[in-house]
């Protein structure tokens, strides 16, 4: 993983109906895939795991991505918003999806403060931890990662190839 220098800029997606283009249309058809920006915060809750996933394939399928980009993008939304959820400490957590020539960015910045694990990560006595393969899931899934710590919190952002 390599640092971020340029995080993405704050905002906030209105409205929360379920769009018409909720379903996955039956025909192929080209991805829209140029000058695309959703921002979204939320309260750092647990409910904010399945809001984000909805959010993940209403942009998906709203942009006509595969349905490998829309499970790739579903995966990443989920395992860092529990991340933040779980983790950072932070009440509030922000979501941007950015679309451009040939792939799509997520990135999730939290205002909460990095804690380093207790002890190294031991695999195999971690192989049954029912937590700890966020990051793993989030690299599998995407052509790069970054992760950018600061006093201000974390921003990771996720490149998945289109």
């Amino acid at each position: 993983m390599s640092n971020v220098t340029d995080p993405s800029p704050v905002g906030a997606f209105p409205g929360t109906a379920r769009p018409a283009w909720h379903e996955r249309p039956h025909e192929q058809v080209a991805p829209r895939t140029r000058g695309f920006l959703v921002v979204v915060a939320l309260p750092a809750t647990p409910r904010a795991v399945p809001r984000l996933r909805r959010l993940a394939r209403a942009v998906a399928r709203g942009h006509r991505l595969s349905e490998a980009a829309e499970e790739a993008l579903t995966v990443i939304v989920s395992e860092l918003g529990t991340n933040v959820v779980l983790h950072s400490g932070s009440p509030e957590l922000q979501v941007t999806f950015e679309i451009g020539a040939g792939s799509l960015t997520v990135g999730v910045r939290d205002c909460g403060h990095w804690r380093q694990r207790p002890a190294p990560r031991c695999e195999s006595a971690d192989m049954d931890a029912a937590f700890g393969r966020g990051l793993a899931l989030v690299d599998a899934y995407s052509v790069e990662t970054s992760v950018l710590r600061s006093a201000e919190g974390t921003l990771v952002r996720s490149v998945i190839a289109l």
